[in-house]
């Protein structure tokens, strides 16, 4: 079996790869790397830059596979390893469900937050000409895809709860996503899973140390 090699850092995104590493339960190595660093350790290497020349995090390698951006890991991850059971079943509802919101955390939501905490909003009566809309438009997506059910892909946790998850998570927790009841009942049901405590540990005890 080829190796699995994710490059990350405790501060970043790669937290998200990690957790899927985690719920995956198959043996991989982490490389912590520094921001902006040109040196063999950081982002900016050449030798990283050959791997993901964009010199972020995160960035999984497998074998000759290269797969970057934190939902395509997760997706790859639940694909390349379906014993894990972290991708519903193909042509079924569920499976439609997981595709749906694994890449609208990706896409409505990673956009609107970002332009919400820069002041990038749509002008008044704009809205329809940007993909997501409007910031309080995704925010009842995400809140009626997780209503009334435990998990956003149907009764089963999925890779898509990871990644949809997590931009909750950490939206919350830095105040770019209001806390919203249906959001805390979520969010603290999917991080109570062991994989996510393991993978938190993890980068917590990676993180640098203060003096």
């Amino acid at each position: 079996m080829s190796e699995l090699i994710l490059y990350t850092n405790p501060m970043s995104r790669g937290r998200i790869a990690r957790w899927m590493m985690e719920e995956a339960g198959q043996p991989y190595e982490v490389r912590y790397l520094g921001y902006g660093s040109p040196e063999p350790e950081g982002m900016k290497s050449p030798a990283y830059l050959a791997i993901n020349p964009m010199g972020k995090v995160p960035a999984l390698v497998h074998g000759k596979a290269v797969v970057t951006e934190g939902a395509a890991i997760c997706a790859y991850m639940a694909d390349t390893f379906p014993e894990a059971g972290l991708a519903p079943p193909s042509g079924t509802p569920e499976r439609a469900s997981y595709y749906r919101w694994l890449f609208f955390g990706a896409g409505p939501i990673e956009a609107a937050v970002t332009n919400k905490a820069f002041g990038m909003e749509p002008p008044e009566g704009k809205s329809g000409s940007i993909g997501y809309g409007s910031f309080e438009a995704v925010l009842d997506a995400m809140e009626g895809a997780i209503t009334g059910r435990d998990y956003v892909a149907g009764d089963r946790f999925s890779a898509a709860d990871v990644y949809f998850g997590s931009q909750i998570g950490w939206g919350m927790m830095f105040g770019t996503l209001p806390k919203r009841p249906a959001f805390e009942a979520y969010w603290e049901r999917i991080s109570s899973r062991d994989a996510h405590k393991r993978a938190t540990a993890a980068d917590d005890a990676a993180m640098p140390k203060k003096e």
